[in-house]
């Protein structure tokens, strides 16, 4: 399957395509459904209606797996919950709201931790992954041995490229609802808002607040270069989305045909990873064809600021000695 930006724009045929999968699933001795907040042309529901093809074919026709994408059956909260009641057998969610039922699965997105997507997947395919899903399983819920990939979060302004931690001071971001990034950004000395993104281009319309910050798919397809001329490739927060499952929907299934189910959710998360990656390579050269300017600042003096800010000692805290350990061994610097 090749990924481009012509795949993505293709909403209405991907929709009609995922929506439509579960129409065929009266056959299937195991029928579950599977939900997520995410567009139905977006590369991660591409890569799971390919998985889920592939594991009824292995499986003889005995599982069959209906997509319902783009909040269909609920916000991130709601379906959490079904997912936990066995409303819905699958659902991807991000590390940092999964974290309202996890509190340290939100440990990968610590600000300016991860360089690149190298040591992104070096950490969280190992130590910093494993120890994750253990929280995870902890909450009685399965999850997934590869997380899939939303991308690297950059900043938008509408008045100036952010090139060093002294230009966020007494900035006004938008900043999704999360203690994590309001924390962040107070560090910074900005004036960080919470806004849900629905209201997110107004906002930056009509002056609310000066800039956002997002993966480069969302900024494009979310048509902000309409309210902002600058982009900086800050790359201060990486984020992901765990495929989970109810714990007993998931022991239903003979342990044959789990093992079927999982080899091919993972094969999917890792096909999809490419496909965000170059996504966001693309879009980037879109983006300057729109009109905005691209700036890449350096991390260092970012990472420094958090730290002198006491940022990072505080979310060591609350997260403990332990976790804080093996997500520093896992990016390979000291945060702290």
């Amino acid at each position: 399957m090749i990924i481009s930006r012509r795949t993505i724009l293709q909403g209405a045929a991907s929709a009609a395509l995922v929506s439509g999968f579960g129409a065929r699933a009266q056959s299937a001795e195991f029928t579950y459904k599977y939900a997520n907040n995410l567009p139905a042309a977006h590369p991660m529901n591409l890569r799971a209606k390919e998985a889920a093809d592939r594991i009824k074919q292995e499986t003889g026709g005995r599982v069959e797996i209906q997509i319902f994408p783009n909040n269909q059956l609920g916000s991130d909260t709601d379906m959490l919950s079904q997912v936990r009641s066995g409303g819905v057998e699958f659902f991807t969610l991000s590390p940092l709201i999964l974290s309202t039922l996890v509190p340290n699965a939100s440990l990968s997105g610590i600000g300016f931790a991860f360089p690149n997507y190298d040591a992104v997947w070096k950490a969280m395919d190992g130590e910093l992954g494993a120890y994750v899903r253990g929280q995870i399983s902890k909450a009685n819920l399965v999850v997934m041995d590869k997380i899939w990939d939303n991308g690297f979060r950059q900043i938008t302004s509408s008045n100036k490229p952010i090139q060093t931690p002294e230009d966020l001071k007494g900035f006004k971001i938008r900043v999704p609802v999360s203690p994590l990034w309001t924390s962040m950004f107070s560090a910074f000395g900005s004036s960080p808002a919470s806004i849900n993104f629905a209201e997110v281009y107004t906002a930056l319309q009509t002056k609310v607040v000066d800039g956002q910050e997002n993966p480069l798919a969302i900024i494009s397809t979310a048509k902000l270069f309409e309210v902002q001329k600058f982009c900086s490739m800050t790359n201060h927060m990486w984020d992901g989305f765990w495929f989970l499952a109810n714990r007993r929907s998931w022991e239903r299934l003979p342990e044959n045909l789990r093992t079927v189910v999982a080899k091919h959710l993972n094969e999917a998360a890792v096909s999809e990873r490419a496909d965000v990656a170059k996504l966001n390579a693309g879009l980037k050269d879109e983006l300057v064809s729109k009109g905005m300017a691209f700036n890449e600042p350096e991390a260092g003096p970012f990472r420094e600021a958090l730290r002198k800010a006491g940022f990072y000692a505080e979310w060591k805290k609350k997260y403990g000695d332990e976790a804080w350990a093996i997500l520093e061994k896992s990016v390979g610097s000291t945060l702290s």
